[in-house]
């Protein structure tokens, strides 16, 4: 058991140090964002494809029409999410986007409230008022680690978009039970090429192996072998953890921003950052404003 679950974590922060990486690669691609993002579909397929055979995950059987239809449905909000996230990276800085992606839970709780009518508790509401101070102080921070000011309110915008978008593809996921999950990371990549192809310049092939090199990493590093690890991790460990764990992903990305591209950040975008981060911890962990932590899977 305790091997399990050493593994489990083993996986979850391979996972999420992978996902932390991934704004470099797409910087360092240099090529259009629709491109990026079919190239990641079209490789990613292609890995997903030999996992899901290994596993027997390609048998009759094992998807319904109607589940195929969601998956599908959520592979279109999963794209999305990648285009308008990747757009954010040159506009606010790789660590700002990434800092403001991690309001996901937020968008989850909203979507909760509107699709299946939960009630939040008092304490999740009390997380999302942090979270949205945070996310105005980035706002009104000045753009050191951006652009000019509109571009900089523009990824932030961008980025929210992409958090909307997940939080909507784990909605449909919910439908989704049952459903081997590399099998319908592969259904969404390849809606993903679907969608993607009238718009990406696969014509104009990378001209190096290095130009290469990034586009087959986003492929197969960060979706196909990401997606495994982070599958595999979730059925090892408890919900707290790998929540807890999650946020090795903003980390990273934050690191990543500043050693690669040397991109400083004010003091109010730290602060707000450290208000998402400690607000979305607070929220998928089941802390309780001012009575300690809550039990596992709050989330």
């Amino acid at each position: 058991m305790i091997e399990t679950r050493t593994r489990g974590v083993v996986e979850m922060s391979a996972a999420m140090a992978i996902s932390g990486t991934i704004g470099l690669f797409v910087v360092m691609s240099k090529q259009p964002l629709a491109t990026v993002v079919f190239w990641r579909c079209a490789f990613g397929a292609v890995t997903l494809l030999l996992i899901c055979a290994a596993f027997g995950f390609l048998r009759p059987g094992l998807i319904t029409g109607r589940q195929f239809a969601l998956a599908a449905l959520g592979g279109v909000a999963i794209v999305a999410n990648w285009l308008f996230l990747f757009a954010a990276y040159p506009l606010a800085s790789i660590a700002i986007a990434t800092a403001v992606y991690n309001t996901q839970p937020f968008m989850l709780v909203a979507l909760g409230i509107v699709v299946i009518k939960e009630r939040p508790s008092i304490a999740k509401l009390a997380w999302l008022v942090l979270a949205f101070a945070g996310m105005l102080a980035i706002v009104e921070a000045h753009p050191e680690s951006g652009g000019e000011a509109g571009n900089y309110t523009l990824g932030i915008v961008f980025a929210l978009t992409a958090a909307f978008l997940y939080a909507l593809a784990a909605i449909v996921a919910k439908a989704l039970n049952g459903v081997p999950p590399h099998l319908i990371a592969l259904i969404q990549v390849a809606v993903g090429i679907v969608m993607l192809a009238p718009w990406a310049d696969v014509a104009a092939l990378p001209g190096t192996a290095i130009d290469w090199l990034w586009l087959v990493a986003i492929g197969v590093v960060h979706t196909g072998v990401m997606y495994s690890l982070l599958y595999g991790a979730i059925q090892k460990l408890p919900t707290s953890l790998t929540g807890a764990l999650s946020f090795i992903y903003p980390i990273v990305a934050i690191l990543v921003d500043r050693l690669a591209f040397d991109h400083h950040l004010a003091f109010m975008q730290w602060l707000g950052i450290a208000a998402i981060l400690l607000a979305a911890a607070g929220s998928t962990l089941g802390w309780r404003i001012g009575a300690g932590t809550a039990a596992e899977g709050a989330a």
